[in-house]
């Protein structure tokens, strides 16, 4: 057994509490991310992931707790230290992509032939050196977040934030997107000896991984992206864990049944009753079903309502299944408003 500390928490916020009024964004928040990984803040609009992120980034001060990034407290030394990628674009769009560039370079300390290095560097590797003298309204939305994110990795930041940058993208750009922060990972490496241990899949940032903490309600993306996942809910942290852990002891299998028109409510109301059977929700024709054991379900669905399905799928339980496991709410609904 090594006696060699663990290294410190890249991020470490201690009973974090913002409040707007009478409401707690956050109540109560503990979380710490190592450093060279990256990880997931999974909940719904208004759950409090993008007021986590704006303490963090030291854009926000708490009302109580401590928030440290790499052992800073103080917030002017903390934003030196954290790149952001923001819910909302904030680009000029009267700038061109390197004016856009050079000025956030200028903002941090950089200039001469370093400044011109990185510009000419993140321009290259994010495919955009060809567009360096055009206005950035010309861009399309995938290409902004290209820049964007050139923008928050310009001065060579310990951390990165990510605050659901791939909204409203297509799923070709939002592919590109993680692709780009994927591509510089390191390689495998063996540990003690073994291959395949677990792995940072960051940056490589002045040879080490860059941590990221990303913000997102996107199951999907949480458990392709993410080394571990948080739960947000009501600004409170409910688990944490690898999506495997977090998906440990899930009894369901999901079912997605595809309704005849007009059928989807009475079918649900129905199958809600039936022994094995967890949460029944409902998307316009389309039914989701959680059950005990989808080997038993389907039959009986098919004996007692064919007439009502035009289509069936059969998958594993997600984070999606987790999360309403533990706090009763979708992921993909804003807080406030119930599940069908």
């Amino acid at each position: 057994m090594s006696d060699t500390p663990s290294p410190a928490p890249a991020i470490s916020v201690r009973e974090l509490v913002v409040a707007y009024g009478d409401r707690r964004a956050l109540d109560g928040v503990s979380l710490a991310v190592p450093q060279g990984t990256v990880v997931g803040l999974l909940g719904p609009n208004g759950s409090g992931k993008s007021t986590l992120l704006s303490v963090i980034a030291g854009l926000r001060p708490p009302q109580q707790g401590e928030v440290r990034v790499l052992g800073e407290g103080r917030r002017p030394a903390r934003r030196r230290r954290v790149g952001v990628v923001f819910q909302e674009s904030c680009l000029d769009p009267l700038m061109t992509l390197h004016e856009t560039l050079w000025l956030h370079g200028r903002l941090f300390g950089l200039g001469g032939a370093t400044l011109r290095r990185r510009i000419e560097e993140l321009l290259e590797g994010f495919g955009l050196a060809e567009r360096a003298r055009e206005a950035v309204r010309t861009l399309s939305g995938g290409l902004r977040r290209r820049l964007e994110l050139a923008r928050a990795l310009l001065p060579s930041p310990d951390v990165l934030l990510l605050d659901e940058p791939t909204t409203g993208l297509d799923p070709d750009s939002r592919r590109a997107f993680w692709e780009l922060l994927r591509g510089t990972a390191a390689p495998p490496t063996e540990v003690g000896g073994m291959a395949g241990e677990p792995r940072s899949r960051g940056l490589s940032v002045r040879g080490r991984g860059l941590t990221i903490l990303l913000a997102t309600n996107d199951v999907q993306e949480a458990e392709r992206e993410c080394d571990t996942v948080a739960f947000l809910y009501h600004g409170r942290l409910v688990a944490q864990g690898t999506p495997a852990e977090l998906k440990k002891g899930l009894r369901h299998d999901s079912v997605r049944i595809e309704c005849i028109d007009g059928k989807a409510a009475a079918l649900g109301s129905a199958v809600a009753g039936w022994p094995g059977v967890g949460r029944v929700t409902s998307a316009d024709a389309v039914l989701h079903v959680t059950v005990d054991d989808a080997s038993a379900f389907v039959p009986r669905l098919f004996q007692t309502a064919a007439e009502a399905v035009h289509a069936i799928r059969i998958e594993p339980s997600t984070l999606e299944d987790a999360y309403f496991e533990l706090t009763g709410a979708s992921v993909s609904a804003p807080e406030g408003e119930g599940t069908a």
